[in-house]
């Protein structure tokens, strides 16, 4: 039960709940989640936490044996022999016996496996690692805090012992940023902020709310939910990425059209730094102070400190939540549709649109139909290749979701749709536009089966102007396919795009890639050198280093195509000054 305490109306939710749902140590997600081949060598999605779940996907590996033109044998798997050996712990004693009597020794471990897990992200190269290889070193120590006091004893621990701390929110970054230096002697602890998940305190007359750097998006939902209110930050990996992890990396979400970026939601964040604690008295609207040092850490990736805590905008949930989804006739048609979407003001809380390989992927994942189904499912497809005339390699599908009151979403819905049909495209029914929502969270899962099925995939994001976007696309899908065959590589590359994010100035295009591995020596490697090959493309054709995965190691080589010599020497002015000792010594830029 919520409690109302007298300080301006502000509500004090009830702590979070356990969990909801055991977190797989080597694969993505929960443990209750997966893809996987059954006996009648079939696929299906395991699980009941998404609507996918339980389904069998009769098309997805004959699918894929096309596009990769590859055998992909449901029995013929790439066995994963994890956990690898995990590298002898650096022990520093002294540390540890100081940071037991702070916090517990029930919050300190050393056990291999939670150690291993801390050392690594969601990079293709990780899970290769992990799987297959190993990895060279991984955190000492494991060290859960249980509060902004508990963080601030670690950190002056570590700075008197001449330990290293690199802090952990959900693992899910896709930037190398968890990945040990190889070269650090210390010992390294790893800061798990899991314990601090609690939304401190809800303002509901001025619509803000103090959250802890734990809290999950699934925590913040049910901590929010119940009083009425949402943050509307939802990234990807929503369910497992933490709010201290959204601000490290400058993240972006699904629904940024309505409720922003994450630096549009933060209005005061504190910090644990080397040189003590970063904090403010009290959070405004907007102020004109100089150079705020808090904001110094939104995309600061680990380097200078632990964000503990953030004041953040809240919004009441929506009145309304409708789905949609609209098809085009080509890839082009559908980007001028969007680029008058966004010029005439009226994008809804989210819309992506998908080419014609990552439609054709969404559509080899329907579950399979049965009786009445099958007919709707063959009269569908009649009516808008036969009648309609889309042609079925070339249709792009575009997916929407609206927030607001009723009045609100019931316009907007009448100006998208009405735009869509001047861009000659056709409406695809809100079932459609839910599901390929609702997919985002659980194709995530899919790298880790495809990696046992001799199939290497990523994904990685860039923005870019609307001038250059549809050149962009072009020249990194065809830079991949030509370093493809530059190096003999079997079978054919999977090279896909989608548009998620709109911007008055341009758009973020997520890119997805995949090849098949089998027989073919340093496989991880050789998707690492194609994978710096698509990004010399899009820098080259006028995109950013990212967009919201950030650098950590994974990109640092192209730092200086981005930044100039001063200001690359501000960025390590910056770090001796406020840790010259290199406590945070993640590595990361």
């Amino acid at each position: 039960m919520a409690e109302e305490r007298g300080d301006g109306g502000r509500i004090v939710p009830a702590p979070p709940a356990t969990h909801s749902g055991e977190k797989s140590l080597d694969v993505w997600g929960f443990t209750d989640s997966r893809f996987e081949v059954g006996a009648d060598g079939e696929v299906r999605f395991t699980g009941q936490r998404y609507p996918i779940s339980g389904k069998i996907l009769p098309d997805l590996l004959p699918w894929a044996r096309e596009i990769i033109d590859a055998p992909l044998d449901p029995l013929d798997v790439h066995e994963s022999r994890y956990p690898t050996p995990v590298p002898e712990r650096v022990a520093n004693l002294a540390f540890e016996q100081e940071l037991a009597a702070a916090l517990g020794p029930e919050h300190l471990s050393t056990d291999p496996q939670d150690r291993l897990r801390h050392g690594h992200g969601h990079t293709q190269e990780d899970m290769w690692a992990i799987h297959y290889g190993r990895l060279a070193r991984v955190p000492d120590l494991v060290v859960r805090p249980g509060s902004p006091a508990q963080v601030r004893q670690l950190v002056e621990a570590a700075a008197r012992h001449r330990a290293c701390l690199i802090p952990y929110g959900g693992g899910t970054n896709v930037s190398d940023a968890l990945r040990c230096p190889g070269e650090e002697r210390r010992c390294i602890a790893s800061v798990d902020l899991g314990r601090l998940r609690r939304v401190v305190w809800i303002d509901p007359e001025n619509r803000m709310a103090c959250i802890e750097a734990g809290a999950t998006g699934l925590d913040i939902d049910a901590q929010l939910g119940p009083h009425g209110f949402t943050l509307g930050h939802e990234p990807d990996s929503y369910e497992l990425s933490t709010l201290g992890g959204w601000i490290a990396t400058h993240a972006s979400g699904m629904k940024k059209n309505r409720y922003g970026n994450i630096e549009d939601l933060v209005l005061s964040l504190e910090a644990v730094t080397a040189s003590g604690d970063l904090a403010r008295s009290q959070v405004a609207p907007r102020e004109s102070v100089g150079g705020d040092p808090a904001r110094w850490l939104i995309g600061s990736e680990g380097r200078l400190g632990i964000v503990t805590r953030a004041v953040v905008k809240i919004f009441p949930l929506p009145e309304v939540r409708r789905f949609g989804s609209v098809l085009f006739r080509d890839f082009e048609q559908g980007f001028a549709f969007l680029r008058d979407v966004q010029r005439l003001g009226i994008a809804p809380a989210s819309i992506r649109l998908m080419d014609n390989l990552q439609f054709q992927f969404g559509q080899a994942l329907k579950p399979r139909r049965q009786g009445l189904g099958i007919w709707k499912s063959r009269l569908e497809r009649a009516f808008v290749t036969r009648i309609k005339g889309f042609e079925v390699d070339r249709m792009v599908a575009c997916t929407l979701l609206f927030e607001g009151n009723a009045d609100a979403v019931a316009a907007q819905e009448r100006s998208v749709y009405g735009l869509a049909a001047r861009h000659r495209g056709m409406q695809a029914g809100a079932e459609n536009g839910e599901r390929g929502y609702q997919l985002t969270f659980s194709i995530a899962y899919i790298r880790d089966f495809m990696i046992r099925q001799y199939i290497l995939a990523e994904s990685f994001e860039t923005a870019v102007p609307w001038s250059q976007a549809l050149d962009l696309c072009r020249n990194v899908k065809q830079r991949l396919w030509q370093e493809h065959a530059k190096r003999g590589l079997p079978g054919k590359p999977f090279v896909s795009c989608r548009i998620t994010q709109l911007y008055q100035t341009g758009v973020c295009i997520y890119f997805y890639f995949a090849f098949y591995y089998k027989s073919v020596e340093n496989a991880s490697e050789l998707y690492a050198e194609l994978e710096r090959a698509a990004r010399e493309e899009i820098l080259r054709a006028g995109g950013s280093l990212s967009h919201h995965h950030g650098i950590g190691k994974l990109r640092q080589r192209f730092l200086p195509q981005v930044f100039s010599e001063a200001a690359l020497a501000w960025r390590e002015r910056l770090k001796q000054a406020v840790d010259p000792e290199n406590v945070f010594g993640c590595a990361n830029r």
